[in-house]
């Protein structure tokens, strides 16, 4: 994808007019005469997911990446061999107080990112925090308010705010396109033990720190985060209350967290976001669908569909019309004829041509947060975004583990946004 073209086409270049559903996109404005800056970052955990952030970072002219911290010596090793020359630490707080460093990547495991964030803004460093952002609720609170306090810019790891997919998506939803948004369905779903190699036993948990309760929230952190962000993307709203349900009813190796997860989060208005998610079974793979009472959205897929699909052509609509005269003069018991499975209607392409699976976001969100670090200007509402997807994470999280519906609590909804309550 050519980004320049799609900032060109969002309105971005040359000082136009931004689109409303991504007010966050106001970074590349501001990026007017920051081609002979760099922003020195360093990454504190370049496991596979800091890799791979890494692996955009180097493309970008504007980014240097000054520094490496990890304990795991083959983390490392693979970073190195992106960035051959860059300073290794084992001890993060020495990576915060490298002065050559202005901004941190946060890619370590979620029971660590607590504590690293807070450090980082303590020692004047701009901060990027892989999702989710806390362990608990009141640790990604505590995380936001000390980045408000910090004056520096903050970024959470929510890609598909660039993804182009989804950009589309917003775009039709908030103008009308698709009529009332009446609810919004989104899964992930895999075929995977989600284990990770381990070379000495000792090591089980430093590895698959996802399958423990002690590291990891599960499912929900590290899958429902991003589509439940998502769902307040479209709606603009905070559910209000939520229900959920998991279990480990496929890998029972001595994981603690659940293999499949359903959460039901509600709207004050009744209107709901649900989530499932089953790793023993992918044929459905992952998506949101995002149903309108004018038509429906999926952003993963790329297409959008209309209720009212245009007429057949002429022959084919003939022997629909032929068939209906037939079968309407016969009398039938129980169901009517019409069954009501699932329409055939094909849809359209957001981007008016087939995605590009790869082109997730990923990159366009760290050019942004280079541009960010380069003005020192935090754009508008993506930590907040950030925020609630962790949030909502959390409390579906906790609803599944208690076992009773949940309400959101006051005390932790954010007073800085207008179009969320």
């Amino acid at each position: 994808m050519d980004r320049r073209e799609f900032l060109k086409d969002l309105g971005v270049a040359g000082g136009g007019t931004l689109l409303a559903s991504t007010p966050w996109f106001s970074v590349f404005s501001e990026a007017k005469n920051t081609e002979k800056h760099k922003a020195r970052i360093g990454i504190i955990g370049p496991g596979s997911r800091g890799c791979l952030l890494m692996s955009f970072l180097v493309q970008n002219p504007k980014v240097e990446i000054v520094a490496i911290c990890d304990i795991y010596q083959p983390s490392i090793d693979e970073a190195l061999k992106i960035t051959p020359n860059t300073k290794v630490y084992n001890d993060y707080q020495e990576l915060l107080a490298d002065k050559s460093v202005d901004a941190v990547i946060v890619s370590t495991p979620l029971f660590r990112h607590y504590q690293i964030v807070m450090d980082a803004f303590d020692a004047g460093k701009h901060v990027f925090c892989e999702k989710s952002l806390g362990y608990t609720i009141d640790e990604a609170y505590q995380m936001y308010h000390r980045y408000l306090s910090s004056g520096k810019v903050f970024f959470i790891g929510q890609q598909r705010l660039f993804d182009p997919r989804y950009i589309k998506a917003m775009e039709m939803i908030h103008q009308g396109v698709i009529g009332e948004v009446a609810a919004i369905r989104a899964f992930w779903f895999r075929n995977h033990d989600w284990r990770r190699p381990v070379p000495s036993p000792e090591l089980e948990r430093h590895i698959n720190w996802r399958l423990y309760k002690e590291y990891s929230r599960g499912l929900m952190t590290e899958l429902a985060c991003h589509q439940l962000q998502i769902g307040t993307w479209a709606t603009r709203l905070i559910p209000d209350s939520v229900m959920g349900h998991g279990a480990i009813t496929y890998w029972k190796d001595g994981r603690e967290v659940e293999d499949n997860i359903s959460c039901i989060y509600v709207f004050e208005d009744g209107r709901k976001i649900t989530f499932d998610s089953v790793i023993s079974n992918k044929f459905y793979g992952l998506e949101e669908q995002i149903l309108g009472n004018k038509g429906t959205i999926e952003p993963e897929a790329g297409k959008y569909y209309f209720e009212d699909i245009p007429p057949a052509p002429g022959f084919l609509q003939l022997i629909n019309d032929m068939e209906h005269k037939v079968f309407n003069k016969i009398s039938f018991a129980g169901p009517s004829w019409a069954s009501e499975v699932a329409n055939v209607n094909k849809g359209q392409y957001l981007t008016g041509k087939r995605p590009d699976p790869l082109d997730d976001g990923t990159s366009l969100l760290l050019e942004a947060f280079a541009e960010a670090v380069i003005t020192e200007k935090q754009p508008p509402l993506i930590a907040e975004e950030g925020y609630y997807a962790t949030a909502l994470s959390l409390l579906g999280y906790q609803a599944i583990t208690e076992k009773r519906m949940l309400t959101f609590p006051d005390e932790y909804k954010l007073n800085y946004l207008n179009h969320k309550k």
